[in-house]
């Protein structure tokens, strides 16, 4: 696609690129709820349970099939805080990791509150959605490192010791603003991770996630994505074990079909970079996005955040129309990502003329204050 900020985008461009946008949000989501059920869950706990292929449809958690955890819901909110960084644009007040770590401390009241707080008007309509009110399954290192106001840095770090896959699966959103340069790309993924997870293993994990997604939304191949992820990874500091991660999905695709073991094996602990590793390899290994989905979810690993990493990858590299309808039509809260995901898409190619210098739409500043 290579669109650049400011740039005229023509009709095909726009609904390629709201394809990709919603893929990307629902493919993490439906990945997300496949494999939340088996989470925890042996291999051969697995296969007891739902036969030797495993689990090849959406199950039932949180009293519903289809049922979202915290990874989805904190992508949603990655989402609403690009929405409001490039609102705020306008008033000079430019730093969009800070604007990203206040949506995340809108989850977090998501997870202390009954419902939402109407006398709060700056939070904007999607911490609204009272839907997003249910407690998931939050890891201690999101709660913990959004249990105040002060944001995580790379100079200083919430959960310095923390390893989990958590930040990378929220950071799909940050590839889809394929108007940046790969590099910032990264950055800000890298920045937005260390406000939660702040050992280098896991914010690498995320940038080189989202790097992937930036380039596969700009219509480049998985594979060549991958080793644009590996170049701009290669001068960071820390970065060899995401990088040893990545090249191991890479050979494992040589190695034959497809099998549980083979994923369990790359999932290794459950580290950023290992879950990061089976994403890669489900997505390029898979016939297609349902099988590709059902091979990141059926193993002995974090199988909600495995299928959430995967699910963004192959939405983000088919568009939305390729993800299973009879998934999408049970996954939880849809109706709330489809907006979003439009709204996103709609901020990225014609912002400038909802708010700027030629004026402003009030319904669009009611939905996405500035303050």
């Amino acid at each position: 696609m290579g669109a650049t900020a400011g740039a005229v985008w023509g009709r095909a461009e726009q609904q390629d690129f709201r394809s990709r946008v919603r893929g990307t949000l629902l493919g993490v989501a439906v990945g997300d709820a496949l494999g939340a059920p088996l989470d925890g869950l042996a291999l051969a706990e697995i296969r007891a349970a739902h036969g030797h292929e495993g689990l090849v449809g959406l199950g039932s958690g949180c009293g519903r099939r289809g049922a979202i955890t915290h990874l989805t819901q904190l992508a949603l909110f990655s989402l609403d805080g690009l929405v409001r960084a490039q609102v705020r644009r306008d008033t000079g007040a430019w730093h969009p990791p800070t604007d990203v770590h206040r949506a995340y401390l809108r989850w977090a009241a998501t997870q202390r509150d009954w419902g939402p707080d109407e006398r709060r008007q700056d939070d904007g309509w999607l911490a609204r959605e009272e839907w997003l009110y249910a407690r998931r399954s939050p890891p201690r290192s999101c709660l913990l490192g959004l249990g105040d106001d002060t944001m995580g840095t790379l100079d200083a770090p919430k959960n310095p010791g923390e390893q989990g896959p958590e930040a990378a699966a929220r950071s799909a959103p940050f590839g889809l603003l394929v108007g940046w340069e790969p590099q910032l790309v990264l950055q800000l993924a890298v920045e937005c991770a260390a406000q939660t997870h702040g050992h280098p293993t896991a914010y690498l994990a995320a940038g080189a996630y989202a790097v992937v997604v930036h380039a596969l939304a700009r219509g480049e191949s998985l594979d060549g994505a991958v080793q644009r992820a590996l170049a701009l990874l290669a001068p960071r500091p820390g970065q060899q074990p995401v990088a040893d991660a990545l090249q191991r999905a890479l050979g494992a695709v040589r190695q034959g079909m497809p099998t549980a073991e083979r994923i369990e094996e790359l999932a290794g602990d459950g580290t950023a970079e290992d879950v990061l590793a089976v994403a890669v390899y489900c997505a390029l290994v898979g016939e297609d996005v349902r099988h590709g989905l059902r091979l990141a979810v059926n193993h002995g690993g974090p199988s909600a955040a495995a299928g959430a990493l995967t699910g963004g990858l192959l939405g983000a590299l088919h568009g939305e129309t390729a993800l299973p309808p009879a998934w999408l039509a049970e996954l939880e809260g849809r109706p709330t990502m489809l907006v979003l995901a439009d709204d996103f898409a709609i901020e990225m190619t014609q912002g400038a003329a909802l708010h700027g210098p030629s004026g402003s739409s009030p319904g669009w500043l009611a939905r996405y204050p500035r303050a």
